[in-house]
C-alpha cells in the first residue's frame, strides 16, 4: 500500500486567550484518508487545539500546514475554502432555522465558489442523513441530541471538506445514539474525508481511530497507531482505572485483529460498553453519629409501659409494711 501523504501538520503551536497560555507547543501530524484523535482529561487543551486549526482562536506561536499550505495566518473563512471544516463542542446548530437552512450555512463557501454544485451536495447529504431529509422544514431546536449530532456534521459536509474536525460529537448522547454517530462518522471516513476528533469517551474513540495523540497541560505527550498503542502507558496517561483499563486494553486489542473498524461492541444490555475519562468525584457526605430519636409513638408506649411497672413495684412494697402495721395493732 502506498504512503499516505500528510494532510495536516502542528509545528510547536502556542495559543490562548489573552494572558492565559493553554497550547505549549503543539505538534501532531494527520494523514490523508486516516481517522486521528486526540485524547486528554479536561483542561488539557483538546478543543483550544482544534479551534487553532479551525482559525477560531489566533496562533502565538508555531506554524500550522494544511493541504501543503502555510495556514497559520489565515481567517477561519479561508480555511473552510481551502477543505477544512469544524463540527465544534455542543453542535450549535441555529435552533429558530429549519434544518435545510442549517445545511445551507454550511454550504456559504460551496456557493460562492461554485453555486450549480449547491443543489447536488444537498441531495446528498439529505441521503447520508435520512432523518435530515425527513425533517428538512423542521426547526434544528425541536431535534433530539443525536439528530442535532448529524445536523452538525452534515452541516460541516455541506462545504465538501477534505478534513473535519469534530469536537466532543458523542457528549450529552445516549448510548445507542453514540454508537450511531461513530457508525456514520466511519462511513463518512470511507467516502474519502480525513477526520481529527477530540472525544472523551475513549472505548468507542479506539475502536475507531487509526492514530491516538495523548494530550496533557498544552502539549501532545504520547501518540501513535491505536493498533500498536502501549496500553498500560495510555490507561496511566488518561488517568482511567483498572476497569477502564481494560476496555482501552481491549479497543486496541480489536483494531490489531480487525485492519478494517468493525461494529461497536455492545453488554448483555444492549447498551454499549464504553470508558469515558474521569471526571470529578462528588464527595461522599461522612454519616451523622448521632443518636437517633425514637418515634412519638415508641416513646409514649415506653414511658406508659415504664409508669405501669412503678405502680406495681409500689404496691408490693406497700404490702410487707402493712402485716406490720397490723401486728403492732393487735399487739
Amino acid at each position: 500500500m502506498s504512503e499516505r501523504r500528510l494532510l495536516l501538520e502542528l509545528q510547536d503551536v502556542q495559543a490562548g486567550f489573552g494572558s492565559q497560555q493553554v497550547l505549549h507547543g503543539v505538534s501532531l501530524r494527520v494523514y490523508e484518508g486516516e481517522i486521528a484523535a486526540v485524547l486528554g482529561l479536561n483542561g488539557a487543551g483538546k478543543s483550544v487545539t482544534l479551534k487553532t486549526i479551525g482559525g477560531v482562536v489566533g496562533v502565538w506561536a508555531g506554524h500550522i500546514r494544511f493541504a501543503e499550505r502555510d495556514v497559520t495566518r489565515l481567517s477561519a473563512e479561508e480555511r473552510v475554502a481551502l477543505g477544512l471544516a469544524h463540527v465544534p463542542q455542543g453542535r450549535q446548530v441555529f435552533p429558530d432555522l429549519t434544518v435545510e437552512q442549517n445545511l445551507r450555512i454550511g454550504a456559504y463557501a460551496l456557493r460562492r465558489r461554485d453555486r450549480g454544485r449547491y443543489a447536488g451536495v444537498l441531495d446528498g447529504v439529505l441521503q447520508r442523513f435520512p432523518v435530515l431529509s425527513s425533517r428538512r422544514d423542521q426547526p434544528a431546536g425541536t431535534l433530539s441530541g443525536g439528530e442535532q449530532a448529524m445536523l452538525a456534521l452534515g452541516r460541516a459536509l455541506m462545504s465538501e471538506p477534505k478534513l473535519v474536525l469534530v469536537d466532543e460529537a458523542s457528549a450529552g448522547l445516549a448510548p445507542i445514539a453514540v454508537e450511531k454517530l461513530f457508525e456514520t462518522l466511519r462511513e463518512v471516513n470511507r467516502s474519502g474525508v480525513t477526520i481529527l476528533m477530540v472525544e472523551q469517551n475513549v472505548t468507542f474513540t479506539l475502536k475507531l481511530a487509526d492514530r491516538a495523540h495523548i494530550m496533557q497541560q498544552g502539549v501532545i505527550v504520547y501518540d501513535g497507531a491505536v493498533s500498536a498503542l502501549d496500553q498500560e502507558r495510555v490507561a496511566s496517561l488518561l488517568g482511567v482505572g483498572r476497569l477502564l483499563g481494560r476496555h482501552v486494553a481491549a479497543a486496541a486489542d480489536s483494531r490489531r485483529e480487525e485492519p478494517a473498524p468493525g461494529p461497536v461492541a455492545a453488554s448483555a444490555n444492549g447498551k454499549a460498553k464504553n470508558a469515558t475519562l474521569p471526571r470529578k468525584r462528588a464527595v461522599a457526605k461522612p454519616r451523622s453519629t448521632a443518636t437517633t430519636k425514637p418515634r412519638a409513638g415508641a416513646d409514649a408506649k415506653t414511658r406508659a409501659t415504664g409508669s405501669k411497672r412503678a405502680v406495681a413495684a409500689k404496691r408490693t412494697s406497700a404490702k410487707p409494711k402493712a402485716a406490720t402495721a397490723r401486728k403492732k395493732a393487735s399487739g
